[in-house]
């Protein structure tokens, strides 16, 4: 999972210090003196370690604590701000690496192979081809290749937010104020908006089925396969079994691309084991795929990646600190605002669904993370305390690293272990944590 952060991380210093050559007449170079190297945002840097410390929590913490584990379907719990961290984290820095674009034409290239790299990245981890830490064997079949996922859907939102801010913002508008200046960029949020809402609520669902090879339970057998069928027959439904988003993964991806254990299985009315089988009184629907991070749920998604953009339009067209703090926490009032006021008229916190309300609420999560981190001084406060976090995501990863390694010395003879276990990337982990 360090590696959706690692892939993540925004250069916003990619402007920075590049030296030039000038040629006198007599055609001997001369170095010009390079850039002072731009400053780094404390804020940002600190909050890029908090969401890696709530990856690693959640990941290793969630099966001992399973209250800081994703919530079922509607709800949030503290895994469930995890993936809306890093995609308005990732908005955030865009405002600073496009605050002047040069050549939009380049800058729009190297955007959508950045993107381009980090989906098939997010295909390579998460789509079938790597089997797990106990097991020694690679490989995936084709047919059941998992296409959406985590860095998947941070590449969707990645690129639309870059090219957003990249030919969106309007030079016309430039001195009438942060909202006409990035007018269109607003229309863009409430189209997608608009559309998600649409489909989610306005598509058709029928009654539909799905076949698994071991089930726990069947209702007809076909082709060695069992045979599973879903009445639905509805619109407008928001529950795990017939809402559209799932309609439009399994039209277009197909149901044997989806994640295979979506994280509704835990419901009570699923009663599933605890060695994760479901038992043959369970709704039919507990048996079926469903992709938490699928296409409907990625235009909402892309939306918060948008916000974390004006977040960060905020930080770099206001020099005045108290104006940013003010303008920051307008900006996140609001946002919360908006989301409890749809969860009132029944639009659920729902992060499988990626729900506006959820969005909205999410959204000023992070807002509020960052104003906490610049109004305890940020990386100052930090390192004289000796916090964790670190100055960013990577030196707090190898913090936790170098603290906890010098405990796990006792970890290699595990090497000589003749067991389905005995592989680096086990080695790597039980290093860590045990």
């Amino acid at each position: 999972m360090t590696a959706e952060y690692e892939a993540l991380r925004e250069d916003e210093g990619d402007e920075e210090q590049q030296q030039q050559c000038f040629h006198h007449q007599d055609q001997s170079p001369v170095l010009a003196a390079p850039k002072p190297k731009a400053a780094r945002v404390v804020s940002l840097d600190v909050f890029r370690g908090l969401c890696v410390f709530l990856m690693m929590l959640v990941d290793y913490g969630g099966s001992v604590f399973p209250i800081i584990a994703h919530s079922p379907w509607n709800g949030v719990r503290l895994a469930d701000f995890v993936m809306p961290y890093f995609l308005f984290i990732a908005g955030t820095a865009l405002a600073i690496v496009y605050k002047k674009v040069e050549d939009k034409v380049d800058a729009t290239w190297k955007a959508i192979a950045r993107a381009l790299k980090l989906f098939l990245l997010g295909v390579f981890l998460q789509g079938g081809y790597l089997h797990g830490v106990a097991s020694m064997t690679y490989g995936v079949d084709i047919n059941k290749i998992r296409w959406m996922g985590i860095l998947q859907r941070i590449s969707i939102a990645y690129v639309i937010t870059a090219l957003c801010e990249i030919w969106l913002p309007s030079e016309r508008w430039k001195r009438s104020g942060l909202f006409r200046h990035y007018f269109w960029q607003w229309c863009l949020v409430f189209a997608l908006s608009f559309i998600y809402i649409g489909l989610l609520n306005g598509l058709y669902v029928p009654d539909w089925e799905f076949k698994v090879s071991e089930p726990t339970s069947y209702i007809a057998v076909s082709n060695s396969s069992y045979v599973y069928k879903v009445k639905c027959d509805t619109r407008g439904d928001l529950g795990p079994a017939c809402n559209s988003a799932g309609l439009v993964d399994r039209y277009v991806l197909g149901i044997d691309h989806l994640y295979a254990k979506p994280a509704y299985r835990n419901l009570k009315e699923c009663n599933k084991s605890k060695d994760g089988q479901i038992p043959p009184s369970s709704p039919s629907w507990c048996h079926a795929s469903f992709d938490p991070e699928g296409i409907l749920g990625s235009l909402t998604a892309t939306v918060t990646c948008i916000i974390g953009l004006h977040f960060g339009h905020i930080l770099v067209q206001f020099q005045d600190h108290r104006e940013r703090l003010f303008n920051w926490s307008l900006f996140s009032i609001s946002l919360l605002i908006i989301g409890l006021f749809l969860a009132l008229l029944g639009v659920p916190l729902n992060k499988s669904l990626y729900t506006i309300s959820y969005s909205m609420v999410t959204s000023c999560g992070c807002g509020v993370h960052i104003l906490h981190f610049i109004l305890i001084g940020g990386c100052v406060w930090l390192q004289k305390h000796h916090i964790s976090i670190g100055v960013d995501g990577s030196s707090f990863f190898g913090h936790f690293c170098s603290r906890n390694f010098k405990y796990s010395h006792n970890c290699y003879p595990r090497l000589l272990l003749g067991n389905s276990e005995n592989n680096l990337i086990h080695l790597i982990i039980s290093c860590f944590i045990h």
